[in-house]
């Protein structure tokens, strides 16, 4: 039974990633390219400084539009900066239980302040899957 996973052995290693100076529709185009829901947004250090989802994306369209401006803006201008995160070695079970109570589908892994991965959903239903085919 899944009781205490160390979570760096299963979150993605190199995940989708912007700077918070790209253009919104360079996010777009990651969005589109890798079939993923969102993008976590760095400096040019790697440290994580916000997260930006399709949902941000679409209201930057949309703004954008409705001011009949021709540039949509930038990542930071429509990313979401207080993200959640938790470190390299967390146990999966509290992420995951953490990630449910706060209806989040994913969470960025940082170490030292730095990106070093992701762990999400589907990443967690794994680890479950592998656990229960043992």
């Amino acid at each position: 039974m899944l009781t205490s996973v160390d979570l760096s052995d299963y979150m993605l290693h190199n995940p989708v990633k912007v700077l918070a100076d790209d253009d919104v529709f360079v996010a777009i185009r990651k969005i589109i390219e890798n079939r993923i829901s969102g993008v976590c947004v760095v400096d040019d250090e790697e440290r994580l400084v916000g997260a930006l989802s399709e949902l941000d994306c679409l209201r930057a369209i949309l703004s954008s539009t409705y001011n009949q401006s021709g540039n949509v803006g930038k990542v930071a201008d429509f990313m979401t900066a207080d993200v959640e995160v938790c470190s390299l070695h967390a146990d999966v079970v509290d992420v995951a239980s953490d990630m449910l109570k706060k209806g989040h589908r994913r969470r960025a892994v940082v170490e030292d302040g730095k990106l070093v991965g992701q762990i999400t959903c589907r990443q967690i239903l794994r680890v479950i899957e592998e656990f229960n085919a043992s």
